[in-house]
């Protein structure tokens, strides 16, 4: 199973640090760096930095790890230019960009910036409309051009086409992302969830891609974790303490919420039992997720609790 390194920079963080931790992520061997896409942090900019532009950058300044983006609201850019954008990431990374894209949802983000943000059905079917409107840029689809309700390409062969710009989609829905993840996706991603919830979710995507002519078992599953851990019991515990006390919350309610949300907790060694678990359920990479700023990231913390992760994960 893959490690990577999921960072959220709406929290806060300049690009300077995002490059040191991405470069970082390279040298450690990590499959991937991925960051996600706002704008707006709740109803604060908190430096919030644009994920597209930004890998443009990573690409030239890392060498071999993948750049992810989990995900880029469909609602911030027209289709061609999603595919033209990662077409030309794809270029100058050499291969190594992955395109997450989903239907937006943080309505702060959107009323303050007055992006429009339509209603969940609405964003379902340009989420659908712009999928294929990708693939078809990317040369995957059996037509060359592409007609919908909201969006079209009548250009029959548009270049540059990626060498390998795998196509991600994420969410925690029962069926309708399920569905669009066996039609479209190279990879299909969620948050942490139980075995029951994760069967329900794949029968749907699996479905959907033999009805595609796709082979299920192509597609990727992936999941995403914050982690709280620590070598031992004594430290474990005075990390679950400090981490409490910046979200002011007590200890004991914050263990709750991690192990509630199925969240990597506990001794280096649980943690890999609970990283076993994560892998005989078929999911092919684990993003380990730090929803901070940038720059209060605990290095040397991150480090060790994904090294235990790594040799877990085999």
């Amino acid at each position: 199973m893959e490690v990577g390194l999921m960072v959220e920079p709406q929290a806060g963080g300049t690009y300077d640090e995002l490059c040191e931790l991405a470069q970082w992520a390279d040298r450690a061997g990590l499959a991937s760096f991925a960051r996600s896409d706002h704008y707006l942090n709740g109803e604060s900019s908190d430096s919030a930095t644009d994920a597209l532009t930004s890998f443009g950058g990573l690409a030239r300044e890392t060498e071999d790890i993948k750049l992810t983006v989990l995900v880029t609201p469909l609602t911030f850019r027209h289709p061609a230019v999603i595919a033209k954008t990662a077409a030309t990431l794809d270029e100058m990374s050499g291969g190594r960009f992955e395109l997450g894209v989903g239907t937006g949802w943080m309505e702060s983000e959107h009323e303050k910036l007055g992006i429009e943000l339509p209603d969940l059905r609405t964003r379902f079917s340009l989420l659908y409309e712009t999928l294929a409107f990708v693939s078809t840029a990317f040369g995957r689809e059996e037509e060359s051009t592409y007609r919908g309700r909201h969006h079209h390409l009548d250009v029959p062969d548009v270049k540059p086409k990626p060498a390998n710009c795998p196509i991600i989609i994420g969410g925690g829905g029962p069926k309708k992302t399920p569905r669009l993840a066996g039609r479209f996706a190279d990879e299909y991603n969620m948050f942490m969830t139980d075995p029951e919830t994760l069967a329900g979710r794949l029968e749907h995507m699996r479905a959907s891609a033999t009805e595609s002519g796709r082979d299920p078992d192509s597609i990727k599953l992936s999941m995403i974790s914050q982690v709280l851990g620590g070598a031992d019991a004594a430290e474990y515990r005075t990390n679950l303490e400090v981490d409490a006390a910046r979200r002011e919350m007590d200890p004991g309610e914050l263990e709750d919420r991690y192990r509630g949300r199925g969240m990597l907790c506990g001794t280096h060694e649980q943690i890999a039992e609970r990283v076993g678990e994560i892998r005989d359920m078929g999911v092919g990479r684990l993003y380990i997720q730090y929803y901070a700023d940038l720059g209060d990231i605990d290095r040397t913390r991150m480090a060790a609790d994904i090294e235990a992760v790594q040799a877990a994960a085999g």
